[in-house]
C-alpha cells in the first residue's frame, strides 16, 4: 500500500472515530422505555376511569353517584380531544416563552410515528402527559359535587385546562418553562396537578356555595366499599403517575416506585393514629384519606427523596391534612364536599415544600443541582408554590364567573333535592 493510500485510510478512520460521540448522543428508540411508558399511560388513565370516579362516587349520597361518574367520563373525553387539538402544543410545543409552549405542534403538527421524545416515541410522551391533563380537572369536581350544573362545569373545565393547566404544565415540565429554568423540584406534579386542582376546587366551593342542608342533614358517604375500591385503584395507578414520570425504565423510576409504596403506607398509619386519638376510633374513610394524602405529598418528591425521607413525608402530611379537613373547614364553614382543598392542595404544598428539604443527601435524597443549597432550593420551591396558587386562583375565579354568566353554576333547589342523577342525566346509578 502506498503512503498516500495509508494517509487517506488513516484520515477516513479518524473522521469515522470523531463521529462516534455524535452518533452516541443521537436519541434512539428504547423498547423497554417505550413499553414502560405505554403501561404507565394506561395506569394513569386507570386512575381517573374508574379509580377517581369510584372514589368520589362512593363519597356522595346515592342520588348523586351517577352524576359523579358522568362528570369524570365527560371531563376525560373533553380534555383528550382538546389536548390533541392544541393542549399538547401549548404545554410542550417548545416555544421560547416561559409561560406558553406556542402553537408549533397544534393538531399534532410535525409529529410522526418515528418522532422521538428522548428514547420513546413522541406520541407515547404526548399520551402520557394527556392522562395527567385528564385527571387534574377531574379532581376539582370533588369540592362541589351534588350541586353543580353539568353544562357550566364543562365550560369551566374547557377554559380552565386551556388557560391554567396547560401554561402551568409548560412552566414546570418544559425545558423553556419558568419553573423548569428556576430549578423547581416537581417530579410528577405537586404544583401542576395537586395544588392547581386544589386551589380551583376551593374557589369553586366558595363561589357555588354550600349544599342544601349542609351541617344539618346526614351527608355521609353512601358506599365506603366503592370509595375503598376507588382509592385502591388510585394507589395502583399512581405507580404510572410517579414512576412513569422518570420517562424511562431506570433507577429513577425504581426510586419513585418504592417511595410511592412507603410514603403512602406511612400516611395511612399516621392519619389513622391521629384520627384514633382525636375521635376514639380509626375509620376506613380516614385510612383512605390518608392514602390519598400520602400519594399527593410524595408526587413532587418521589424522584428526589430516599425511602426514609418518603416515610417521614408520609408521617408528616396526614396530621396536617387532617387538621385542615376537620378543624379549619369547621372553623370557616366552607363546604369543600370531598376535601379536595384539604387533601390535594394542602398535601401538595406540604410535599412541594418538604421536597426542598428531604432531597438533601443528608436525608438520603439525591441532592441538589450543582451550586444549589437547601435554603436556595427551598426559596425556589416557595416561589413555584406561590406562583401556582396566584395563577390558578385568579384564573379559576374568572372562569367560574364566565361559566356562571353563560349557564349558571348551580342547579336549582328542586334539582338538588331530587339528586343530580335524575335531574341532570335522567337516569340513576341504582335501581331497587
Amino acid at each position: 500500500m502506498s503512503n498516500a493510500k495509508k494517509i487517506l485510510g488513516l484520515a477516513a478512520l479518524a473522521t469515522a472515530l470523531s463521529a462516534l460521540p455524535a452518533l452516541a448522543d443521537t436519541p434512539k428508540l428504547d423498547a423497554g422505555d417505550t413499553s414502560w411508558m405505554m403501561t404507565s399511560s394506561a395506569l394513569v388513565l386507570f386512575m381517573t376511569m374508574p379509580g377517581l370516579a369510584l372514589f368520589y362516587g362512593g363519597l356522595v349520597r346515592m342520588k348523586n353517584m351517577l352524576s359523579v361518574l358522568m362528570q369524570c367520563t365527560m371531563i376525560t373525553a373533553l380534555v383528550m380531544v382538546v389536548w390533541i387539538l392544541y393542549g399538547y402544543s401549548m404545554a410542550f410545543g417548545g416555544g421560547p416563552s416561559p409561560y406558553f409552549g406556542g402553537f408549533s405542534k397544534i393538531f399534532m403538527e410535525g409529529i410522526t410515528p418515528t418522532s422521538l421524545s428522548g428514547t420513546i416515541p413522541e406520541y407515547v410522551f404526548a399520551v402520557f402527559q394527556m392522562t395527567f391533563a385528564v385527571i387534574t380537572p377531574a379532581l376539582i369536581i370533588g369540592s362541589f359535587v351534588e350541586r353543580v350544573k353539568f353544562s357550566a362545569l364543562m365550560l369551566f373545565i374547557l377554559l380552565w385546562v386551556t388557560f391554567v393547566y396547560f401554561p402551568i404544565a409548560h412552566m414546570v415540565w418544559d425545558s423553556t418553562g419558568m419553573f423548569f429554568k428556576m430549578g423547581a423540584m416537581d417530579f410528577a406534579g405537586g404544583t401542576v396537578v395537586h395544588i392547581n386542582a386544589g386551589i380551583a376546587a376551593f374557589i369553586g366551593a366558595l363561589l357555588i356555595g354550600k349544599r342544601i342542608g349542609f351541617g344539618k342533614e346526614n351527608m355521609a358517604p353512601h358506599s365506603m366499599t366503592m370509595t375503598m375500591i376507588g382509592a385502591s385503584i388510585l394507589w395502583v395507578g399512581w405507580f404510572g403517575f410517579n414512576a412513569g414520570s422518570a420517562l424511562a425504565a431506570n433507577g429513577t423510576a425504581a426510586l419513585a416506585m418504592i417511595n410511592t409504596f412507603v410514603a403512602t403506607a406511612a400516611a395511612i398509619l399516621s392519619w389513622s393514629i391521629v384520627e384514633g386519638m382525636a375521635r376514639g376510633k380509626a375509620s376506613l374513610l380516614g385510612a383512605c384519606s390518608g392514602m390519598v394524602a400520602g400519594l399527593v405529598a410524595i408526587t413532587p418528591a418521589c424522584g428526589f427523596v430516599g425511602p426514609l425521607g418518603a416515610i417521614v413525608l408520609g408521617l408528616i402530611v396526614s396530621p396536617i391534612c387532617f387538621f385542615f379537613v376537620t378543624t379549619v373547614k369547621s372553623k370557616f364553614g366552607y363546604d369543600d364536599s370531598l376535601d379536595v382543598f384539604g387533601v390535594h392542595c394542602i398535601g401538595g404544598i406540604t410535599g412541594a415544600l418538604l421536597t426542598g428539604i428531604l432531597a438533601s443527601t443528608a436525608f438520603g435524597g439525591v441532592g441538589y443541582a450543582e451550586g444549589q443549597t437547601m435554603a436556595g432550593q427551598e426559596i425556589v420551591q416557595i416561589k413555584a408554590v406561590l406562583t401556582t396558587i396566584i395563577w390558578c386562583g385568579v384564573g379559576s375565579f374568572i372562569f367560574y364567573k364566565i361559566a356562571d354568566m353563560v349557564f349558571g353554576l348551580r342547579v336549582d333547589a328542586d334539582a338538588e333535592r331530587e339528586g343530580l342523577d335524575l335531574a341532570s342525566h335522567g337516569e340513576a346509578a341504582y335501581h331497587s
